[in-house]
């Protein structure tokens, strides 16, 4: 994949100099022109300018390249002596580059969709990129977000935003209109809500949840679904499951069809649900759905009028394991004979069930409640409002299911308050779990520095002993050795351990980690971050 222009190899040693270098005058900003690389105040014996700038000496490329020759000082050993030295001195962002349905038309998501089949792909060309270090793809039917870890936030999101409009064609210009962008905490909340339901069209929705853990199961194993990733997912998941456990977000029907539902099984007795004779007229979007929350409930079986098979024979084929028997609409009146609950769903402007065909239809027995129940959530209504006059008959209609639903909506509102207090919680956890992670190098350092010191002293003590020293003492002399570090460790390392729940305990842990850096001159090794800048200017010279 094409590297950014913004970051290819020595330019990047080159621009990152340039921005840690003082202006020639404090009036204006410095603008060097192309060849110039370099200034240099004279020391010691400085003169003022008649604007009281401080006089600077420019340099040439070439002067500047045969200085560094001579000093033997690279470009990223400048970098780390660098007073503006945003990259080895500041971890790594968290970022979310994402368009959802809350941003983004559908034709727009289309072009973005991700298989889940190519997630790995699509996370190993993103952490080639220079600036990402780990990355995750989150694609459904409602949001295409990319989640990343960056060495930059300004360039992470602009290598991304072009990766993401190489891949589906759409201009960087057209995405910036429809993108949002989130960094670090705002990120893990945003992802927390998602896993919670709160960010979905249908408040408390409990697809997405399997959405964001197959994330996790498709990355295990992929170069770039690096632990901060890795970890955030597999919270988000945690924070998922709990927001629905304890604030029951996800009970009560919040649309049409799952309402009508919900309604026909509460008019039912309860032993009779897995039992009752269920008769769905109309195959359409709501006849669909309809059938859909009618097997989520546990139904098995059911009839289905419609005037093509077609449709129903697709609807059958995506819902395996449900029995779903086809009738004409001609066999409708002798369907509805022969069922305890009719839905009625269809487009008609003209009532299908009138008084006249029901009165004469057989009663139903009483352990489904000896009413013939008929839900209808058409309009206009396919049910006459007449046939509530007939004999064990009992008719519902849109109106008395906006009842059920505005009350669930606002019980789900109320569910989302009590979840936001929750996420906020966890994303304190979170962020605390990051800042414990800072410790790691350091105490991977201190245990290198002190295995260093163990093997250097082993051999001296080994050679003074002789040569003809038996390998039993010689593995017990190590033993020894290494005993000793390990109980002078013992305490240090304790100090910088920390499980990110207490921020009294982590920020003295911080406080730990530092003070251990200059005791032992840790910061002198070359550290995490300037390996992988260098490991990214080698790939790009490549």
């Amino acid at each position: 994949m094409a590297a950014s222009a913004g970051f290819a190899g020595p330019k990047l040693e080159n621009s990152m100099l340039r921005d840690s270098l003082p202006a020639c005058s404090p009036s204006r900003a410095f603008a060097p022109p192309p060849p110039v690389v370099g200034l240099r105040k004279r020391a010691g014996r400085e003169r003022r300018n008649g604007g009281g700038g401080v006089r600077c000496e420019v340099r040439t490329a070439r002067e500047e390249s045969k200085l560094m020759e001579l000093s033997g000082v690279s470009a990223l050993e400048q970098l780390k002596a660098s007073a503006l030295d945003r990259y080895t001195k500041e971890r790594s962002s968290i970022v979310v580059i994402g368009l959802s349905v809350h941003t983004t038309p559908v034709e727009m998501r289309e072009k973005l969709a991700i298989p889940e089949a190519e997630w790995p792909r699509a996370i190993e060309e993103l952490c080639h990129l220079n600036h990402i270090e780990e990355a995750a793809v989150l694609s459904t039917c409602n949001r295409t977000e990319i989640y990343v870890v960056a060495l930059s936030q300004h360039r992470g999101v602009k290598e991304v935003t072009e990766w993401m409009s190489k891949t589906s064609g759409i201009p960087v210009s057209e995405l910036c209109q429809h993108r949002f962008l989130l960094y670090n905490n705002d990120a893990a909340r945003h992802l927390f809500d998602v896993s919670a339901g709160l960010d979905s069209l249908v408040l408390g929705e409990g697809q997405i949840l399997a959405q964001v853990r197959q994330v996790v199961k498709v990355g295990q194993g992929v170069v770039g679904f690096g632990r901060s990733i890795s970890g955030l997912f597999k919270h988000a998941i945690s924070v998922g499951k709990r927001v629905r456990t304890e604030t029951n977000i996800a009970s009560g029907a919040i649309s049409v069809s799952s309402a009508a539902v919900e309604l026909a099984l509460t008019k039912i007795p309860e032993s009779s649900h897995a039992t009752a004779r269920m008769l769905v007229v109309g195959a359409g979007k709501m006849g669909k759905l309809v059938i859909r929350h009618l097997v989520a409930k546990g139904c098995t079986k059911m009839v289905v009028i419609n005037r093509s098979e077609e449709r129903v024979a697709a609807i059958a084929e995506e819902l395996r394991g449900v029995e779903i028997i086809y009738k004409p609409l001609t066999e409708m009146l002798s369907s509805a004979a022969e069922a305890d609950v009719i839905f009625t769903c269809t487009a008609s402007e003209a009532p299908l069930f009138l008084k006249e065909h029901v009165q004469n239809l057989p009663t139903v027995g009483q352990e489904v409640g000896s009413l013939r129940l008929f839900i209808d959530i058409s309009v206009p209504r396919n049910v006459s409002p007449c046939v509530a006059d007939a004999r064990g008959a009992k008719v519902y209609n849109v109106d008395d299911l906006k009842e059920v639903v505005a009350a669930n909506k606002e019980d789900r509102l109320q569910k989302a308050m009590e979840a936001q207090t929750i996420i906020a919680e966890e994303t304190r956890q979170f962020e605390a779990w990051r800042d414990s992670l800072e410790t790691v190098p350091t105490i991977k350092k201190l245990r290198a520095y002190a295995e260093r010191i163990r093997i250097a002293e082993l051999e001296k003590c080994l050679s003074k002993l002789g040569d003809d020293v038996p390998k039993k003492t010689k593995r017990v002399v190590d033993d020894l050795s290494r005993s000793i570090v390990n109980k002078l460790l013992h305490g240090p390392m304790q100090h910088l351990r920390c499980d990110g729940d207490d921020g009294r305990t982590l920020s003295e842990t911080l406080e730990n980690m530092h003070a251990l850096n200059r005791i032992f001159s840790l910061d002198t090794d070359i550290t995490l971050m300037e390996q992988k800048i260098k490991a990214k200017i080698e790939q790009s010279q490549k």
